[in-house]
């Protein structure tokens, strides 16, 4: 009970955000904006992210997705997926905060950075990547940074600013989960070690509740995702379980798991066991 209770108050610091989930849910692709509302309801999360170039304010039923975001219960995030170059990616990122500051919403001093290399494959662009990064963290933003599982340009990315960075679990979009475990591991050492309380996403490629949690017991300090709920056969259902699976995976990370064996051990040893008094012998 008492591990569960500091769980509940082990808040995840972004910059200057606070937020009480490690959950970030993003708002495409949902069948519509009712079931939309109810899956980031069901999420548990308090930070929602929005595309500030692909997502449509209204739907084609007319229907405004601002109306279905409590703004007092959830802090957006405008993101700026789709941008190709650093100069969109940064023109994209200003649109979105005078959006926000119309909107009167603490999000308006952030951005999560998507420069992508090609529309294939999605992958982030690390040139242009850093360069946006270095542009809109001397225009004041605070930048978390999506980039792919190298180690090298997530220190990068850090030294120039980012408050976050979000390596990838895989593919956007790909429901892979996490292919490159051990890059990750080389990420969270290389962005924690001088500075523990750093805080690393990953972002993109988990597929369902497992993944995430295995994302957090490599010691993520929280998971970023959308298309694993939104095109889940119960889009409000898989919320659920990605908030299980990541309260899981915390829990679990903070508990320490047992090291791996090659051979058993015994859960009931012989010695200083009440069981082996009453052992039957054969």
């Amino acid at each position: 009970m008492s591990a569960v209770a500091s769980t509940d108050a082990d808040e995840l610091c972004l910059g200057t955000h606070r937020l009480r989930s490690r959950l970030i849910v993003g708002t495409g692709k949902y069948e519509s904006l009712e079931c939309m509302a109810e899956s980031l309801l069901a999420s548990g999360t308090d930070c929602v992210t929005v595309a500030v170039r692909r997502d449509r304010l209204y739907d084609p039923a007319g229907k405004n997705l601002l109306d279905y975001l409590d703004l007092q219960r959830y802090i957006l995030l405008p993101n700026t997926a789709g941008c190709y170059t650093a100069d969109d990616a940064v023109r994209t990122a200003r649109l979105g905060r005078e959006i926000l500051l119309g909107l009167e919403n603490p999000g308006a001093d952030w951005v999560k950075l998507e420069v992508l290399g090609d529309n294939k494959t999605l992958l982030p662009d690390p040139i242009a990547t850093l360069e946006a990064t270095e542009r809109l963290v001397a225009d004041g933003f605070q930048v978390l940074c999506y980039t792919s599982d190298d180690p090298v340009v997530a220190r990068r990315l850090k030294e120039a600013g980012a408050v976050s960075v979000m390596p990838a679990g895989s593919p956007i979009g790909s429901g892979q989960g996490i292919l490159n475990a051990n890059n990750l591991r080389i990420c969270l050492e290389y962005l924690k070690g001088t500075d523990p309380t750093y805080p690393v996403i990953i972002d993109a490629g988990v597929g369902t509740a497992s993944d995430v949690a295995v994302a957090m017991e490599l010691g993520a300090d929280g998971v970023l995702l959308n298309t694993a709920v939104a095109h889940a056969r119960d889009p409000v259902v898989m919320a659920a379980a990605m908030r299980a699976g990541v309260e899981a995976g915390r829990l679990a990370y903070r508990a320490g798991r047992i090291p791996k064996r090659l051979y058993a051990t015994a859960s009931s040893p012989e010695e200083g066991h009440i069981a082996a008094v009453n052992r039957p012998a054969l």
